[in-house]
C-alpha cells in the first residue's frame, strides 16, 4: 500500500508542477487551486508512504516520478524539445526508480 501511495504522490507532483506553470505567478485562480491542492495531497501521501518506506528511497522515487512526468508532459503537451539525449537521460532515472523498487521490495 505504501508503494501505491508513493506512486500516486509522484503523479500528483506532475499535476502540481504543470498547474503551477499555468498559474502565471498565482494570478490565475483555478490553476493555482489545482496546483496547491495537488501539492498538499502529494505531500500527505508521501508522508503516509514514509511510515513504512525508507526516506531515501521514497524521496528518490517521488522526485523521479515527478521529474520524468513533468518532462514527458512538457515534451508531449507543451512543445518542449524531445531530443534523444533528453529521453535517454530520463530513461536512466526510470531505471533508477525501478531498481529502488526491486531492492526495497
Amino acid at each position: 500500500m505504501a508503494w501505491i501511495m508513493l506512486v500516486i504522490a509522484g503523479l500528483l507532483e506532475v499535476v502540481w508542477a504543470i498547474a503551477l506553470k499555468q498559474t502565471d505567478g498565482f494570478t490565475r485562480l483555478w490553476p493555482s487551486v489545482i496546483g496547491i491542492g495537488a501539492a498538499v495531497t502529494s505531500f500527505v501521501l508521501l508522508t503516509m508512504a514514509l511510515k513504512s518506506l525508507p526516506v531515501g528511497t521514497a524521496y528518490a522515487v517521488w522526485v523521479g516520478i515527478g521529474a520524468i512526468g513533468v518532462a514527458v508532459v512538457g515534451m508531449l503537451v507543451l512543445g518542449e524539445a524531445a531530443s534523444l539525449a533528453r529521453i535517454s537521460l530520463l530513461s536512466l532515472i526510470l531505471i533508477g526508480i525501478v531498481g529502488l523498487k526491486i531492492v526495497e521490495g
